[in-house]
């Protein structure tokens, strides 16, 4: 799994994991399961009806219109997701990480059938391979990705932080946390860096330089992580 960063106008790094083409692709076999298993079950309750007296006309807007719009309705109505995003816990986001609007949307919609239905994904593929962001035709023109949700399991979701050899902490104010305070900080600074909640980074590091008793200068993220890294240091000594 892939990650990029961005910068916010805020001076805050946001990484976002990139979904992998692999889920990506169990996520369109789910929805697709989906479609499937709708035109089947539609069709049949048509033929065991008179619906289906009634000409061809009805069959297509009782059957096809909500397929043909499935993917547009699920991500607008179900932030980002459909079913089979969901199952793999993919969302469609902003290249921001902010959340998309309707035009975001539909312009990644429309350009799903060259991506997508004209050339059996093939062209999809190879732009999210190149791409680097986890992006399609669709996505660089609605200016989106998709990102996976997934908690990555790894150093940074434990107490431990690596610190170089000749390694100075700059706040030794930092003892007075135990280890319960400084999980609970590491935990809400990675959610919201990942979710890009800046105001929630901004508040957290108001409150952690209130808890220690001190003034930063450098920017609120950097704040934050140099706390984290101080405390590991001091809890190494």
């Amino acid at each position: 799994m892939d990650n990029f960063q961005i910068e916010t106008a805020q001076n805050i790094s946001i990484r976002q994991n990139v979904a992998g083409i692999g889920e990506r692709i169990v996520a369109y076999v789910v929805d697709s399961f989906i479609l499937i298993l709708y035109a089947i079950i539609t069709g049949l309750i048509i033929s065991g009806t008179d619906l289906d007296r009634g000409g061809t006309w009805m069959y297509y807007l009782v059957l096809g219109l909500p397929v043909f719009l499935y993917y547009l309705l699920w991500e607008t109505f179900w932030n980002g997701q459909t079913p089979g995003k969901a199952a793999m816990q993919l969302r469609v986001v902003k290249e921001d990480g902010s959340r998309p609007v309707f035009s975001n949307y539909l312009i990644r919609w429309l350009l799903r059938f060259i991506d997508i239905t004209l050339t059996s994904g093939s062209v999809a593929v190879v732009m999210i391979l190149l791409n680097g962001k986890g992006q399609r035709l669709g996505d660089l023109a609605a200016k989106t990705t998709v990102i996976s949700e997934k908690r990555r399991v790894g150093i940074e979701n434990t107490l431990a932080v690596d610190l170089p050899e000749n390694y100075t902490p700059k706040y030794s104010q930092v003892t007075v946390l135990n280890d319960s305070d400084i999980q609970e900080i590491k935990e809400i600074y990675r959610k919201a860096r990942i979710n890009g909640n800046h105001n929630v980074i901004i508040s957290l590091a108001a409150k952690v330089a209130k808890l220690l008793d001190v003034e930063y200068q450098e920017r609120p993220m950097d704040f934050l992580s140099s706390v984290i890294s101080d405390y590991n240091y001091f809890s190494q000594q």
